[in-house]
């Protein structure tokens, strides 16, 4: 075994889950010798609450469980850890199709059919511990990503925070909406990721005083869909993708870069049309001085009805801007 081998198990929690001690205590004592840490539980009611409680790497779980069996309870754990990739074995006597079937409909990644050998065991968790480590990998480009965003930001003037800005405004605009806390984080990371398509633009051309050329438009359009290739690769970005591509449509159907129109354009990409937009007419820019809040405001008032903003969105976010009447940019 190698150095690199045995750090990767020391660092890997696996959680048991069997209705009968003594399978618990046998598969406890094969993975020990392997350098696993091991917690067992023997209904899935203690598992769902040992994996509430502490950081678990994958769960293997016996199928026939009294109470909730162990399709169940895979289901259960995937919906709990959501975009993000747990790894889930299924162990059973059961050799029919029928039982897999199930068995990775309820997302299973891979499954062991009593009696088994131990290489068999550890040569399948080994594997899917490494494809668990590569998603952390990969995630962990998004963190990179966001940071490269605010630091481009951080070197114009005229966006700097601009960003940060509209993300924080919009996580204000959900909760006071009462989306939940995740839509909420999720609007804010959208916030700060919308824009990242421009580093593929040339910064002249973002900065350029006078009126912009057809092509020169044409080209400062593509940044939604630069933005979209850059973040697509990363897993948990998949649902802040609408909102890269498509902040830049109109209610009327005649924005970019699909021309969808009302309820078409998805409801965060609405929310940060219109944050977006807010924050930009109160910053500076380099073609003009920067509205007051209340300009901005009376602006986005006279304009509600012409074809920019969902109407019933825009006259909340008024409302919610004038309710806070300490709210500074």
């Amino acid at each position: 075994m190698t150095p690199e081998g045995n750090r990767e198990r020391e660092a890997a929690s696996i959680l048991v889950v069997d209705d009968i001690p003594m399978n618990l205590e046998v598969m406890e004592g094969l993975l020990y010798k392997e350098g696993y840490n091991v917690t067992t539980a023997l209904t899935a009611i203690e598992a769902l609450d040992i994996l509430s409680r502490c950081k678990i790497d994958m769960a293997i779980l016996d199928v026939m469980m009294p109470g909730m069996n162990g399709f169940e309870l895979c289901q259960k754990i995937k919906t709990r850890f959501g975009n993000s990739f747990f790894p889930v074995i299924l162990v059973t006597a059961l050799d029919e199709l029928k039982d897999k079937i199930t068995g990775l409909e309820a997302g299973a990644d891979d499954f062991l059919t009593k009696p088994f050998h131990t290489i068999e065991l550890t040569t399948k968790i080994r594997s899917l511990l490494r494809l668990r480590k590569l998603q952390g990998e990969l995630d962990h480009s998004e963190d990179i990503i966001l940071t490269l965003a605010i630091a481009i930001e951080a070197k114009d003037l005229y966006t700097k925070g601009h960003s940060e800005r509209v993300g924080t405004l919009s996580m204000e605009f959900a909760s006071f909406l009462g989306l939940p806390g995740d839509d909420r984080r999720l609007l804010f990371k959208a916030g700060v990721l919308h824009d990242i398509g421009k580093i593929g633009i040339d910064n002249q051309l973002l900065h350029k005083t006078g009126d912009l050329g057809k092509e020169e438009l044409n080209t400062i359009k593509e940044h939604v869909l630069i933005g979209e290739t850059i973040c697509f690769p990363l897993n948990s970005a998949r649902d802040i993708l609408p909102v890269i591509r498509h902040h830049h449509e109109r209610w009327d159907g005649t924005g970019f870069p699909d021309r969808l129109k009302g309820e078409e354009i998805p409801f965060f990409a609405r929310i940060t049309a219109i944050t977006d937009s807010f924050d930009a007419m109160v910053s500076v820019r380099p073609y003009r001085a920067p509205y007051t809040i209340h300009d901005a405001l009376v602006v986005m008032e006279n304009e509600r009805a012409h074809g920019q903003w969902d109407p019933w969105l825009i006259e909340r976010f008024i409302e919610m801007m004038k309710d806070q009447k300490d709210f500074i940019v």
